[in-house]
Parts: C-alpha cells; sequence; structure tokens
C-alpha cells in the first residue's frame, strides 16, 4: 500500500463581484486583462490592512480540505523587475450556528515575484491544503501585505479571482509504535528492502527526561506491519533522543544519539540488521551539537554530517557546521561554518545531500516563529565537498518548527523536499530539479499535501524520509501530549523517478 497525494475535485471559484470589502479600502474597479474589460479588486500597495472576502456556499460532501489559489495582476512593467508582492490567505468556517462560533485561520504569507509584462495575470497559490469540513460554508479573505519584509511592489495590483479547490485527505498512514508516552522524534533508514525505524519514547516533550530511551522496529514489507520493539539505550543519568541516521560504506545503519543530562554527549550507533546496535562512537565536540544531523557519503571526504548548536535564544551561542570522518565513523573531524548566529539567521535540524563533484545541497529549519516571509526555510549551498557555504532564505514559508528531509534522485535530477507543517497537521512535498533551485533559492515550487497528523503544536511533525525503490517512505510522530505516536506514510516518487538513484537527506 501507498498513500496517495490527496485528490482534487474541481474549483470553486469566486470572482471580483463575489467579493466584498473586508478591512481597509481597496477599490473595486474594472481594468482591461488580456484586452477584456473585467471586475477586480486593486490594493495599493502602500495601504496596510486591505483585504477582501467572499463565501463558498458550500463545500462537497467528500471535501476534507481545500487548495487556494488567486489571480493577480500588477500595474507596470520592465520596472517590477526584482520586485516582488506578498498576500495572505484567512479562513474561516462556522458550525451553522451563532456568529460567535466561527474562527478565523490565519495562513502564511505568501512571495511571488513580478512579471515584466504589465498587467499580465499570475496564478499564486497560498495554501495546498487547509483542513475544512464537508457540507458547510467557508469564507475565503485575501489580504495583501506591504509591511511584510519581501513586498518591494509599491505599484497597485488587482486581484481578478480566487479559486478554492476541494481535496479529500491523503490515506491513513502506518502505526509503527502507539505505546502509552510521547512517542517521537523517529528516524528511518532502509538496509536493503527492509526499513528500520529507530524512535524515542518518554513522558512528555522534553529532551532531558531521564526515563527517555531509544527504541527501534523494523519492517520487511514497506511498513505495513512492524516487528517487535527493540531496546537500544535507555541510560538512567540522561534523556536519550534519535537525531541522525545514515549509512556506512560497509551498507550497515549508522544513528546518532543524543544523551542530555548533567553530562552531555552524542553517541554513534552501528546495526547491520536494524535488531542489534553496537555503539562505535562519542566524539569529543567543541562547541558541543544540540543535534548532530543525518550522515551521507562525499566523495574523497568519507561521510559527512550537519550539526548546530546554541541555547535557542539571542545570546551569542548559535552555530552550525560540518562532522567528517575518513574511517567510517569510528573517529570525526568538527568544522565551524557560522557562528554567533542571531536565532532569526540560525539555521537548525538540515538535511543534506551530495551530488557530485563536491557539490552539497541542504535545507533547514527555521527557528523563526513571526507569521512573515521571514519564518522559510534556509538553503546551504557548497561547492567545494564542504569547505564552504553559502545561506539564503528559499520561499518555503509554510513551516513552524518544521524540520525538513531531502530525498535526491541522481538519474533524472529530481529533490523532494519533505516537512511537517506543524500547527496544521499537514506533512507536504516540494519536488523540483536540482539545477532549477541551485542559486535561486525563491524558485521552490508549489508543496503538494502527502500525509495528515495532529494539528496539536509542537505535539507532531519531525519528518525522515528513507527510500526503497521507486517509493518513498517518511517517518514522523504525532498524537497529543503525554501520548503520541510514531507512523510511517509511503509516497511513490516523483513521475520520472527512478528511485534506483534516490539518496535520502537528513533530519530531527
Amino acid at each position: 500500500m501507498s498513500t496517495e497525494n490527496a485528490s482534487e475535485t474541481a474549483p470553486l471559484r469566486l470572482t471580483a463581484d463575489e467579493l466584498s470589502i473586508a478591512t481597509g479600502n481597496p477599490e473595486k474597479r474594472t481594468a482591461v486583462i488580456d484586452s477584456r474589460a473585467v471586475p477586480v479588486w486593486t490594493f495599493s500597495g502602500k495601504d496596510a490592512d486591505q483585504s477582501v472576502a467572499g463565501t463558498i456556499s458550500r463545500l462537497p460532501a467528500d471535501c476534507r480540505g481545500v487548495k487556494v489559489e488567486i489571480v493577480v495582476a500588477a500595474a507596470g512593467g520592465a520596472e517590477n523587475s526584482g520586485l516582488e508582492d506578498v498576500y495572505r490567505l484567512h479562513l474561516s468556517q462556522g458550525a451553522g450556528k451563532a456568529p460567535e462560533d466561527t474562527c478565523e485561520e490565519h495562513m502564511t504569507p505568501v512571495r511571488t515575484a513580478l512579471s515584466a509584462a504589465p498587467g499580465l495575470p499570475r496564478t499564486i497559490e497560498l495554501e495546498s491544503y487547509c483542513a475544512t469540513a464537508p457540507d458547510r460554508p467557508l469564507t475565503v479573505r485575501i489580504e495583501r501585505c506591504p509591511g511584510d519584509p519581501a513586498d518591494t511592489c509599491r505599484c497597485p495590483t488587482d486581484l481578478l479571482l480566487v479559486r478554492v479547490t476541494p481535496v479529500k485527505a491523503p490515506a491513513a498512514p502506518f502505526i509503527v509504535e502507539d505505546a502509552p508516552g510521547y512517542n517521537s522524534w523517529p528516524m528511518l533508514q532502509a538496509i536493503g528492502p527492509k526499513l528500520v525505524c529507530a524512535y524515542s519514547r518518554g513522558r512528555g516533550h522534553d529532551i532531558v527526561e531521564s526515563c527517555r530511551g531509544v527504541y527501534a522496529r523494523t519492517s520487511g514489507d514497506g511498513g505495513k506491519t512492524w516487528s517487535p520493539e527493540t531496546l537500544i539505550s535507555n541510560a538512567p543519568d540522561c534523556g536519550e533522543v534519535t537525531i541522525g541516521k545514515g549509512l556506512d560504506a560497509d551498507g550497515a545503519m549508522l544513528l546518532w544519539v543524543r544523551c542530555w543530562g548533567a553530562m552531555r554527549r552524542h553517541d554513534l550507533y552501528r546495526s547491520a540488521d536494524g535488531v542489534t546496535f553496537t555503539r562505535i562512537a562519542t566524539p569529543v565536540l567543541d562547541p558541543m551539537p544540540m543535534q548532530i544531523t543525518d550522515i551521507f557519503p562525499v566523495p574523497a571526504v568519507g561521510l559527512m554530517a550537519l550539526w548546530f548548536a546554541g541555547n535557542y535564544s539571542d545570546d551569542g551561542q548559535n552555530s552550525w557546521g560540518t562532522l567528517t570522518s575518513s574511517d567510517n565513523g569510528a573517529t570525526w573531524k568538527q568544522r565551524v561554518i557560522e557562528s554567533g548566529l542571531p536565532k532569526s539567521e540560525w539555521p537548525t535540524e538540515p538535511s543534506a545531500v551530495c551530488f557530485g563533484n563536491g557539490r552539497i545541497f541542504a535545507v533547514a529549519r527555521t527557528e523563526c516563529l513571526e507569521n512573515t516571509t521571514e519564518r522559510a526555510q534556509f538553503q546551504l549551498e557548497s561547492e567545494d565537498c564542504g569547505a564552504t557555504w553559502t545561506r539564503s532564505r528559499t520561499n518555503i514559508g509554510d513551516v513552524a518548527l518544521s524540520t525538513p528531509s531531502l530525498v535526491f534522485d541522481e538519474a533524472t535530477g529530481l529533490l523532494s523536499n519533505y516537512y511537517f507543517h506543524r500547527g496544521r497537521g499537514v506533512l507536504k512535498r516540494r519536488v523540483v530539479k536540482l539545477d532549477r533551485i541551485i542559486g535561486n533559492p525563491l524558485a521552490w515550487p508549489e508543496p503538494e499535501p502527502v500525509a495528515l497528523g495532529s494539528t496539536a503544536f509542537p505535539d507532531a511533525g519531525n519528518v525522515n524520509a528513507s527510500v526503497i525503490q521507486n517509493m518513498h517512505f517518511l517517518a514522523y510522530y504525532s498524537g497529543t501530549a503525554p501520548d503520541t505516536f510514531v507512523a510511517v506514510s509511503a509516497a511513490a516518487a516523483p513521475a520520472g523517478a527512478t528511485g534506483e538513484n534516490a539518496v535520502p537527506g537528513k533530519q530531527d
């Protein structure tokens, strides 16, 4: 069984005539678009809090979520080159009772580049999947955000159309572990045709609790069924958490375990079968990473993992870098890439792939929670086997402490970026040709929903990917404290991908 992407039905439309002022003073007028006179709502580009709203009278009976797009056009032409505008979606769906029962959900601002052609319409996806109830009205409000840091266009823009596409929910995932307790932070690794899922269990969202241990199960049927639980480690003096995985040069699984207590360390375990794990290294590191992420091979270097260190504050202690091993994981050399970073510029929980000629590509989570386009995944690039790096912010803003996990298919050049949008309860995938986004971090395409989980924050998230043939397998956790479960979903590799050369990246 594979988890199919959420299926869509015919879109529902709201024209400018079906929208009205919600906030501020947008202007209703007639514009000429493609030689046709059409009604539009014009946002000034300077005045904040301008929005319009309309209502879909009834969603279909099989609808479990919606995708929302808008069609906009901007005045001007070549002078818009390099400029961007930002829009934000707000949704509300009452229970059919008193107005006060209706609660508006505020989505993530979305940035896009303006067209150099004057008045050329653009379609912008504001939300790929937002859970909704069937057989009820849905009110859609569209806001332009000139106060957002990414909105650099000050010319007016016209809203022509809102398109709402009902979406059916993806298939349910397979359950790996749902014993009482806070089952969380899974790492997933394929050893040949076998999946190995290592995870941590404690009482809550707490990495220090001494009762927290590390366990593993295996599956030989693509995640449908899982072996009995194996204990990897449960030391009484610290909390232990799975933080990174990979394969060594012999094809055995490597697993990083963070041990946090009075003493702090990171242990590296090795397993040839996913059942018996042996500790092979405890490197002495300075600065001490908060986390070491997935292990991947780099020709002429050996094994590499990225790490980050800090206290999740602006105390000047935030840094990140690389660990490399030339002896198959027995010893590791640490290198600092950036240090003294403010929390808003600190890339955490990165996932990386090496794609030839010493080039390494990674994406990383942001610790920023403010709901602007500044809250977006980071993109990290190296052309010299990890000696030097460039860091930039992407247009992937539908995140909230969302850990990414990359899968790269060498045969097709397709890169899949998986991440769980915490608080929204949606595991998403963005697929792109890797050469399209090298040096171009704002060119990521729109996401697609792959699986669903709890909307409880932060009790669901942290996806970690692995590959068997033409299937991508995705481990994450979900539920509500104090009891959460570890799940695995399966998604077919993107069209054109063979899967034979697919390489998963990193995570915690």
